[in-house]
């Protein structure tokens, strides 16, 4: 095989990976594993949603459901890792900051016990912004999608 087939072969990562690539800390960080990362391209990911998140105490009580703006900041951590990995930024301290939501629609609902697969890939690539379109999938049913765009930047000092 190539090295430009090689170079261009999805790979996975597990979650230390993930938290390198990454600063969310329990209990934000939304992303458990990644499936497929093609660079430069797409990511496909996984949150195994469980009744001991700390939302479903509050939303709701006896009929808990993922709340919409966690799919999307799902979303948006799998377009981090993405961004991070194929911009060459793992170790670098630069941080993924969203900019933009757009688009967001929310078809079925996530409940616990659900594996939501996040797939995000590259509308547009620059050095410092970039823009994607993301899908959240529950049993092959599309859960929620959102186009968005975020920048990468220093962290505060």
């Amino acid at each position: 095989m190539s090295d430009e087939a090689t170079a261009a072969a999805p790979y996975a990562l597990d979650i230390g990976r993930v938290m390198a690539a990454l600063p969310h800390r329990y209990p934000m960080l939304l992303v458990d594993r990644i499936e497929a990362l093609n660079l430069d391209r797409s990511i496909t990911a996984i949150k195994a949603v469980t009744i001991n998140e700390s939302f479903f105490q509050g939303h709701f009580p006896g009929r808990p459901v993922m709340p919409g703006v966690l799919i999307v900041e799902a979303l948006a951590q799998a377009a981090g890792v993405l961004a991070v990995e194929s911009l060459g930024l793992a170790g670098s301290g630069k941080l993924v900051y969203f900019m933009a939501i757009e688009g967001a629609k929310f078809r079925k609902p996530v409940e616990p016990g659900c594996l939501l697969k996040l797939e995000v890939e590259f509308v547009q690539k620059r050095a410092s912004v970039c823009k994607f379109a993301g899908r959240a999938l529950v049993d092959g049913a599309l859960a929620a999608e959102s186009a968005f765009t975020a920048m990468i930047a220093d962290p505060p000092v």
